[in-house]
């Protein structure tokens, strides 16, 4: 489990598949949101799901600790400033996200984020280069290749620090790929008595139970 990190910034709409999935363009740029450490938990504890939200989602996603303060990085030196990475689940209440018309509050739920260990960046030659997978109840819903990003690692944090310094610590979300549930058909949420388990090649897997 990584330490509470000042700002988690993430990336939506970063993976061409997920994309085309959906049946949208791809972003000019990389699109930013926040989720809040409120909503940290470790690889074994339960994703709780409250009344308030009916169809909440799962999302593998490559996440980066920044190791060293960035302010106005450029890509070339970008990776530089990375900590190491570790597995994520953006987990998503749907209908909260959606209907808001911005994302805050349906990503922001407590629990809403599983992250595995760190591992540290000297032992990942390439981010881009990492396949990635969820699997609900033992059935693989994503699969894809860290590859496939629309903006790579370097992009992103080039990008977030033209306007955001990140401290040591802060977490940056790099997207998911296709799969999730609300772009199925029939659409799948998570349910309690469910178990999410997240795996990126060369970081290891995170498995979480849910509950209510």
């Amino acid at each position: 489990m990584i330490d509470l990190p000042q700002k988690i910034v993430c990336v939506g709409l970063n993976y061409r598949d997920h994309a085309e999935e959906q049946g949208v363009a791809l972003p000019e740029r990389p699109l930013l949101f926040s989720k809040w450490p409120n909503t940290l938990i470790g690889p074994g504890e339960a994703i709780r799901i409250p009344e308030l939200t009916k169809q909440v989602d799962y999302e593998a996603e490559l996440g980066v600790v920044i190791g060293r303060r960035a302010s106005r990085v450029a890509i070339e030196d970008a990776l530089d400033h990375v900590r190491g990475y570790v597995v994520a689940n953006d987990v998503s209440a749907r209908d909260l996200q959606f209907a808001d018309g911005q994302w805050i509050r349906g990503k922001s739920l407590d629990t809403f984020l599983p992250v595995g260990d760190l591992v540290p960046a000297s032992e990942v030659p390439d981010p881009q280069a990492l396949p990635i997978r969820a699997i609900l109840n033992g059935r693989t819903m994503q699969e894809s290749n860290t590859g496939n990003m629309v903006f790579g690692v370097a992009q992103v944090i080039a990008f977030v620090t033209q306007a955001i310094t990140l401290e040591p610590g802060d977490l940056i979300l790099t997207g998911t790929p296709a799969g999730v549930g609300a772009f199925r058909d029939p659409q799948v949420w998570m349910q309690p008595g469910d178990e999410i388990t997240i795996e990126i090649d060369g970081l290891g897997a995170i498995t979480n139970p849910v509950t209510s």
